[in-house]
């Protein structure tokens, strides 16, 4: 576990200690960060490790969340409004921009964002003016940093003109991705850990035998006379080996999120200290030769869209994959996995890559060069056998 002052990144898996790597790298900066991931992965706890880790610690950390706001309420959160400005607006308010002051504001769901917000955005981010709703001037934006996260491709949103090209560049400086859940299942345990530690604190437990509640149940006596009385429930404690390898070899479409919920549902539910796989929801409780028979099936990657592009859409590499690459979009694992099915396909031959991956002849120096310099060419022998 490593901690960002009261902010824990737990796990120790590959990706996550590469994650904490990158966290450290881009904190002691102001460069803005787009934080990239599905769905319950924790893009928000990873902005608020950047933050805590950065000079502007001391400062405050203000959330907004863009997804859960409508346009116009949005704009009076972002900016501000003065009095009388329009129905309900009784008195000055300030924006969250202006209460960020010396700090950082997080745009969670940017890509919710409609265009017309998206280009409001943009004039801040550009000029660092601010203009209250119903105010006639504007106002120089207070030294703040700017962090946004998403779980959509924004990429993807510019293509269908859903996205503002110019303001996906300036949020895009730095881009820090959120593995999901299923790719670091190492963690798991760790997480069930906290999560169990956490929630049976919060029901009452204590480290002593303390009870997580009670429940009503009929107590008789010997002349046959009966009662309902408070009978205490045990704290959850522990997971069985059966139930915490299904938890593990579950897929977790909801991420670590949905992990959190089902833990605080079996600390209220289970009437016994240790978890069996019995009290497990029915989801997870699916028997194990079911789980793990899809994960069999290798989950489409970054290189399989990529190679789509290239090879059916007939995309050239130097449009497609690498200003992706350049802007720090995919990794170095995603172009040799890429270059790997190329040689697959070309039987080991570069200059069938290129025509492959839609370059031209005289570009085949360039594109060897490149591969060379970002430690992404492949020994095509292997491939010829």
């Amino acid at each position: 576990m490593r901690q960002f002052d009261n902010v824990e990144i737990i796990g120790s898996s590959l990706v996550i200690t590469e994650l904490k790597s990158e966290i450290e790298r881009v904190s002691p900066s102001d460069a803005k960060v787009l934080i990239t991931g599905e769905s319950g992965v924790g893009k928000e706890v990873v902005a608020r490790a950047i933050w805590a880790a950065s000079p502007r610690a001391a400062a405050a950390f203000v959330p907004v969340n863009c997804a859960g706001i409508p346009e116009t309420l949005l704009e009076s959160e972002l900016f501000g409004h003065v009095k009388g400005s329009f129905t309900g607006a009784y008195r000055d308010k300030a924006g969250k921009l202006e209460l960020a002051s010396q700090g950082t504001v997080f745009l969670d769901e940017i890509g919710e964002m409609t265009l017309r917000m998206q280009g409001l955005l943009l004039r801040f981010l550009e000029t660092g003016e601010v203009q209250k709703i119903g105010a006639e001037r504007t106002t120089t934006a207070p030294n703040i940093r700017v962090l946004a996260a998403t779980n959509r491709n924004l990429s993807a949103l510019v293509e269908q003109g859903q996205f503002r090209e110019d303001l996906f560049y300036r949020v895009n400086v730095i881009h820090v991705i959120v593995p999901p859940l299923r790719d670091r299942q190492e963690d798991i345990p760790a997480l069930i850990e906290r999560f169990l530690s956490d929630f049976a604190a919060g029901t009452g437990g204590n480290e002593d035998g303390g009870l997580a509640g009670s429940d009503h149940d009929i107590v008789r006596h010997g002349n046959g006379h009966a009662h309902r009385a408070l009978v205490p429930r045990p704290v959850v404690r522990n997971i069985s080996p059966p139930a915490l390898q299904a938890l593990c070899r579950y897929s977790w479409p909801g991420n670590v999120r949905q992990l959190q919920n089902v833990i605080e549902r079996l600390v209220v539910t289970c009437r016994r200290e240790t978890v069996e796989f019995d009290d497990l929801p029915a989801e997870i409780r699916t028997p194990l030769h079911v789980v793990v028979a899809p994960r069999r099936e290798r989950r489409r990657t970054v290189a399989d869209d990529l190679f789509k592009k290239l090879v059916d859409d007939r995309e050239s590499f130097w449009t497609a994959v690498y200003p992706l690459y350049m802007n720090r979009e995919i990794t170095r694992s995603n172009i040799r996995e890429l270059i790997h099915k190329g040689l697959e396909e070309a039987r080991g031959n570069y200059k069938i890559v290129l025509r492959l991956f839609n370059m031209e002849s005289r570009d085949y120096k360039r594109f060897l060069n490149f591969l060379r310099k970002h430690d992404c060419q492949l020994s095509f022998k292997e491939y010829r056998q």
